[in-house]
């Protein structure tokens, strides 16, 4: 793994060097930049100079504000809070790669703005909200038949594989959560919020750390206890995310008869005993979906969720296991058991102090992207 600068650095040092491995649209190029920025005063304007009615959120680094431009573009505007901590350059070249992560399930970021302290981040406006606000309201989510949740499990698949295997960076998000997936105005899911996300070269597969960053119960067990994060743990919290479109039930908010078990165990349980359609979300039971297709997407849920990190299948598998039936699925095992914990899920994420790995967090999201949303 390697930060940002060093990345910078590389750049500049590799003049006479193949740079088969490396995508240059990853590093700064000043007229690159440049066509990235936007003057304040026009953002000043487009949010009518920030004021309270055009905001949408706020959170530790920063406040958010909905904004329209000239041509009657609707954006969203994070405002970073002036102790946020970033250089110029560090700034940019963050920037710049974020903008650099083109795809179709990814939200995009449009540019940024610079003028004295103020650090402004401009991104796309997604007119749908955010997945959790329409998949836990038992009003909401009858409006998402098991067409449009398969499109959108299968959306946020492609958009993870994107990341993994198909740019020429891996990035591994380490917060893959509901409120983390915005839809635009035709329902197509898009990934947003990489303010935990990693960098690795494209031949690294994992790393380890000892500052802890993401949501409990989407948090892979060897992540969570030990610091150890890799595509796999992205993997593990897609089948959380996969487990709750299913049953339009909260990890956390999850509760059967006696209380004790999470959503997970419980539907692995379900799952075993044939008793899985149980757990299916009953706005489903009551539509016109296939429960074989539902009952298959669940058993790779669970297959995600495994606790041996080898067990879970690459992001790629999973995406052949959503658009291609005529495959067997294997027999997942056990998933692991958390005990509840006296954290609030609805917190902040947690954050533990010094990273022993030599890459650095992308701090660029470091507000909860559920936070440029309508309200």
């Amino acid at each position: 793994m390697f930060t940002l600068s060093e990345m910078v650095f590389l750049y500049h040092a590799m003049e006479n060097v193949d740079r088969a491995t490396f995508n240059d649209s990853f590093f700064v190029k000043v007229g690159t930049v440049e066509s990235l920025q936007y003057k304040f005063g026009v953002i000043k304007a487009a949010t009518n100079n920030f004021s309270d009615d055009n905001k949408l959120g706020r959170g530790g680094f920063g406040t958010v504000y909905k904004g329209t431009l000239e041509g009657g573009n609707q954006i969203a505007v994070k405002r970073l809070a002036l102790d946020s901590g970033q250089g110029d350059l560090e700034f940019k070249n963050e920037v710049l790669l974020v903008a650099r992560l083109q795809h179709r399930n990814l939200v995009r970021l449009l540019g940024f703005s610079i003028e004295g302290s103020e650090r402004l981040l401009i991104y796309e406006f997604m007119s749908n909200g955010s997945l959790d606000q329409l998949i836990f309201d038992r009003t909401e989510r009858t409006s998402l038949d098991w067409e449009r949740r398969y499109n959108i499990i299968k959306g946020i698949a492609k958009g993870l594989l994107y990341l993994h295997e198909d740019s020429r960076l891996r990035i591994i998000h380490r917060d893959m959560k509901a409120s983390n997936v915005l839809l635009d105005l035709q329902m197509t899911p898009k990934i947003a919020d990489f303010g935990m996300a990693r960098l690795f070269k494209y031949e690294e597969t994992q790393g380890d750390t000892s500052r802890i960053a993401g949501t409990f119960g989407y948090m892979a067990p060897e992540y969570a206890m030990h610091g150890q994060f890799s595509v796999k743990s992205d993997v593990f919290s897609y089948g959380v995310l996969l487990l709750e479109m299913v049953t339009g039930q909260k990890i956390h908010g999850f509760q059967n008869r006696n209380g004790v078990e999470d959503l997970v165990s419980f539907a692995w349980k379900k799952w075993r005993n044939g008793t899985a359609i149980d757990i299916i979300d009953p706005t489903l039971k009551r539509g016109t979906c296939s429960l074989r297709d539902v009952i298959r997407s669940i058993h790779i849920g669970l297959l995600c969720v495994q606790e041996n990190v080898n067990d879970r299948p690459t992001i790629a598998s999973i995406v052949l296991m959503l658009n291609t039936f005529s495959i067997t699925l294997p027999v997942p095992s056990e998933p692991p058991f958390f005990m509840r914990s006296n954290i609030d899920p609805e917190m902040p994420p947690l954050q533990e102090y010094n990273s022993r790995s030599r890459s650095s967090q992308i701090s660029v999201n470091q507000v909860s992207m559920s936070d440029f949303l309508p309200r």
